[in-house]
């Protein structure tokens, strides 16, 4: 697979609906073509301490940020009808619809790879585990800024340009 787009959610809270910021990574030809990065206003809107202590982001940081329909506008143009690559793909799919649903917009059916699966199936008990930065390291990425959404979409491209 050359052509995807990497994108990776963070959350602050456990509703799936709560995105807070948004990475997108865009590979053409197996190379990193453009990106995107937004924080986004959370719905509901409040943040679990346990988020907020792994990606670091807090209501200050999101309180004047775009609600996710304005964010996705500027999204959709780099998407295409390219497929989407996430590690735990389950998760960020996951995020992705329940947005859609929560603002009733529709929802196309885009296709999910996953980095995670493709780690496990290709490099199996060669890895400690299958987390992000082990795989990414793994794959020759240092992954310095892991929970930033951008960060990580970008280390899970580097990760699906090897093992997809």
């Amino acid at each position: 697979m050359k052509d995807f787009i990497a994108i990776d959610f963070e959350t602050a809270n456990a509703h799936r609906t709560s995105v807070c910021s948004i990475g997108i990574i865009v590979v053409r030809d197996g190379e990193i073509c453009d990106q995107f990065y937004s924080l986004i206003h959370p719905v509901p809107d409040y943040y679990h301490p346990i988020n907020t202590s792994i990606h670091g982001l807090d209501d200050a940081d999101t309180c004047d940020a775009p609600y996710f329909p304005e964010v996705w506008a500027q999204i959709e143009p780099l998407i295409g009808d390219l497929p989407f690559v996430a590690h735990n793909s389950p998760f960020d799919e996951s995020c992705l619809k329940s947005v859609f649903e929560y603002y009733d917009m529709s929802y196309p059916q885009f296709q999910f790879h996953c980095t995670c699966k493709a780690s496990r199936q290709k490099l199996g008990k060669m890895l400690p585990n299958h987390k992000l930065h082990t795989v990414a390291e793994y794959c020759g990425y240092d992954l310095l800024n892991h929970h930033n959404a951008l960060a990580d979409a970008e280390a899970c491209a580097h990760i699906a340009i090897q093992l997809l």
